[in-house]
């Protein structure tokens, strides 16, 4: 460890901010699925479908057996380092702090952000179709933005008013999409599973692959759970534990729900609904209450979607920030390093919830995770293997699944929207310079790196 060590209290990584034992086991379960569930099968069943054909239910299947070996390593980790700094502290154990650490956190911290303007623009456009505001240009972007500022006043408001929130909606949420698979699956025309494949445009082993590297999106709110070590009550046993709950939830309502839009719409209209593909499934069973029904659940899953997401990423960027690994200036604002953490956070998902729309961003996130995650799993093998007890074998195959469903979707995307690749590469390039340059000016001619002159 070196001089820097000093800027974070405790032990395990833990902040000033930090409220011990403030998140219950079943908090920490409802922030992680309600990232997952809110980022996941409302916004991504139709992109899935679209790359996979009539397989797209398979495909959601396939991501949650890849995001399980490579839940393997964040449990080991959670339990082994839990901080509310999560994945940025795994990262910091693995490659102690410098441009490693550095570089990889920010592709998580970013691939977060993403995430949380993906949601928000999900919020908006499911709105949209029971409020008619025109033109829906503005109004989805508009929407998003405005769910964003209530994220950051309900983060504001401290742990339990995060908790009691997400506890509330995860139980709504979680029922109703229930309700709408069991009922949903009495109704299916077993016809609709295998009426459009050939027609699909982009059905071969890539397309397949590509939809699966998308359908992790859908189950990557877990890395939300790990920023939760330094407030969660036990956390060495209950972060892993509220991992391997939310993936079984997510992963469960993930397969009845995909099932039952794949029973009661073809191929061809689950495609040209895309981001309503919930909706206009729900209505062979619930007839044109079935709209309301499910605009009424995506808006809580969204919303729920985003506060998690604004509490997991600034917790994260705090952590950051502590470690010396990216810069900070107070701008004046008022309260902590991580309520500053907070106001970046949201306004940085606001510009690309204006910015980007709903294909693109999901394409971006897909990018950053993938990448961060495989440096995570590479970090074990390299240099915690003697710390922690874990199975090289499984991590092995992660690092494998992540390279195959990553290369895929590059190969996908850079046929049919290279703007993303360029998007993607250019972000690459703007975060690793970036972080060069700060650790050049931050780190003596001995390696050791120093606080300067930056406001903490």
């Amino acid at each position: 460890m070196n001089s820097m060590d000093h800027g974070m209290s405790g032990a395990e990584g833990g902040a000033p901010e930090d409220e011990a034992e403030s998140l219950s086991l079943f908090g920490a379960v409802a922030l992680g699925t309600g990232v997952m569930i809110g980022a996941g099968i409302f916004a991504l069943t139709g992109q899935v479908a679209a790359l996979a054909g009539d397989l797209f239910p398979v495909a959601f299947i396939a991501a949650g057996v890849v995001v399980s070996f490579s839940a393997y390593s964040y449990v080991k980790l959670s339990n082994a380092f839990p901080s509310s700094g999560g994945i940025a502290m795994f990262l910091r154990e693995a490659y102690g702090l410098g441009m490693a650490t550095g570089v990889f956190s920010l592709f998580m911290y970013v691939s977060m952000v993403i995430s949380e303007s993906l949601v928000a623009r999900t919020f908006g456009a499911y709105l949209l179709q029971i409020v008619p505001l025109e033109p829906t240009t503005f109004w989805v972007p508009a929407l998003g933005v405005a769910l964003l500022a209530a994220a950051f006043l309900v983060n504001i408001a401290g742990n339990r008013t995060v908790q009691a929130s997400q506890g509330a909606m995860a139980a709504i949420k979680i029922g109703g999409l229930a309700v709408f698979a069991i009922v949903g699956l009495w109704f299916v025309n077993a016809d609709n599973f295998t009426n459009g494949s050939q027609g699909a445009e982009t059905l071969s082993s890539g397309g397949f692959l590509a939809a699966v590297a998308l359908a992790i999106l859908a189950y990557k709110g877990f890395t939300t759970i790990t920023n939760s070590g330094g407030e969660i009550v036990d956390p060495h046993r209950n972060t892993g534990r509220a991992i391997i709950i939310s993936i079984a939830i997510s992963g469960v309502l993930y397969v009845a729900i995909s099932l039952t839009v794949a029973g009661n719409l073809t191929l061809t209209e689950i495609i040209a609904a895309e981001n309503f593909a919930l909706a206009k499934a729900a209505r062979p069973a619930f007839g044109d209450a079935g709209l309301w029904f499910t605009v009424g659940l995506a808006l809580v899953a969204t919303a729920s979607g985003v506060m998690a997401s604004v509490f997991a990423a600034s917790r994260m960027l705090a952590m950051l920030t502590r470690m010396n690994q990216v810069p900070h200036r107070h701008f004046r604002l008022p309260g902590t390093v991580r309520t500053h953490a907070m106001v970046y956070t949201v306004a940085f998902a606001m510009a690309l919830t204006i910015l980007f729309d709903l294909r693109r961003i999901a394409a971006l996130g897909a990018i950053f995770y993938l990448i961060m995650d495989i440096a995570i799993h590479w970090g074990i093998l390299r240099h915690l293997r003697s710390r922690i007890d874990v199975r090289p074998a499984i991590v092995a195959t992660a690092i494998v699944l992540d390279v195959i469903v990553l290369a895929a979707f590059l190969w996908v995307k850079g046929s049919e929207d290279t703007l993303v690749l360029f998007a993607s590469a250019a972000g690459i390039v703007l975060i690793v310079a970036g972080e060069r340059l700060f650790m050049r000016s931050h780190t003596d001619a001995d390696g050791t790196m120093h606080m300067g002159d930056m406001e903490m």
